[in-house]
């Protein structure tokens, strides 16, 4: 049997817009009700994809084994998920993995009201945690199964490759999206949902939506917003579309961004630039660091780029070899004096 993700527009408010359906365009309700409720509690339409689409991998690799409409899980089962996705050409990485064993195992406990149980075998390891605050009994507790996953560190662009991207550019709309994400840190998918009552001219600041709808007011620089009033003023074309970025020509003129419009933007002016690393996020990244060697405190930082915790901020923050050799030069020499070394005999 065939199963597929269905996209249901526009959706009603008690139906995700996200449904997996089989072959014959029958719903796959147990899974179903599942991305209902993810729906109900406020996620957004991309959380919802995303859960989407992990269930339709565990769905096609659970029904020829079993043909069971809820599975009976256990550790072993998952086990032997992480083992046939790991034999796939090419194989996921270890966060889509880790990311699709959770999407699994919040099913279970939707319909359970329990953890899947450990089963004939025993892969989670034990570990003890304490509050937060670092107060109290130790408590011991039981990791789920995951796969370990590398530190992930993704290299900020140079100046050089800046310059050489943005010189690609040519429409104020580029211009100015580009800006956005390297001079506010933006994600692409927050610059996407930006609307014209979100640009607040007077202020110069930017009304953004990020994760978990939360808002956050950020601090336009004059030139990102002269480029966005020029874009407004002399591009965009006449459209009831309330989006900030529209397609400028094409059978889709007037309409809103897509994020699929965005790649190929970028996919385009990566080839013209030759820049090979210049995706959007890296211009988020970029932002990040120079702020960092600016010299910004952590919790700006931690509001500019729209973070819930400050870890997840640190993770975004590394400093490059000849950042750490300055700083080593410069603590060292204010310190204490450099000894004398004994010449040669």
């Amino acid at each position: 049997m065939r199963f597929q993700v269905w996209s249901c527009a526009p959706a009603l408010a008690s139906r995700a817009p996200y449904r997996l359906r089989d072959g014959q365009q029958g719903e796959v309700e147990w899974l179903n009700r599942f991305l209902d409720a993810a729906w109900v509690r406020g996620l957004s339409a991309c959380s919802v994809r995303a859960y989407a689409f992990a269930l339709l991998n565990f769905l096609r690799w659970w029904w020829p084994r079993t043909r069971r409409q809820f599975p009976a899980l256990t550790d072993a089962t998952l086990l032997a998920y992480v083992r046939w996705q790991r034999a796939q050409s090419p194989a996921p990485s270890a966060p889509t993995i880790n990311h699709r064993l959770a999407v699994v195992r919040g099913v279970y406990r939707f319909h359970c009201g329990q953890a899947i149980p450990p089963g004939p075998v025993h892969v989670r390891r034990p570990y003890t945690t304490r509050s937060p605050l670092g107060v109290g009994r130790p408590r011991r507790a039981l990791a789920h199964l995951s796969v370990r996953a590398p530190r992930r560190m993704v290299v900020p662009l140079s100046p050089e490759q800046v310059r050489q991207f943005w010189q690609s550019l040519r429409t104020f709309r580029d211009l100015g999206l580009t800006a956005l994400l390297l001079f506010n840190g933006l994600r692409a998918q927050e610059a996407l949902q930006l609307t014209l009552e979100d640009l607040l001219v007077a202020e110069a600041q930017l009304r953004v939506r990020g994760k978990g709808n939360r808002a956050r007011v950020l601090p336009l620089p004059p030139e990102t917003l002269s480029l966005l009033q020029t874009y407004l003023r002399v591009e965009r074309p006449l459209t009831n579309a309330p989006a900030l970025f529209v397609v400028l020509k094409g059978p889709r003129r007037g309409q809103p961004l897509s994020p699929a419009g965005l790649r190929s933007l970028f996919r385009h002016h990566r080839r013209q630039s030759r820049v090979a690393p210049a995706h959007p996020h890296r211009f988020r990244h970029t932002f990040a660091a120079d702020m960092v060697r600016a010299g910004i405190a952590l919790p700006a930082l931690m509001h500019l780029m729209g973070h819930a915790q400050i870890r997840t901020t640190m993770r975004y923050v590394h400093l490059a070899p000849q950042d750490v050799w300055r700083e080593f030069t410069r603590v060292t020499q204010a310190l204490r004096p450099r000894p004398v070394l004994p010449g040669p005999a």
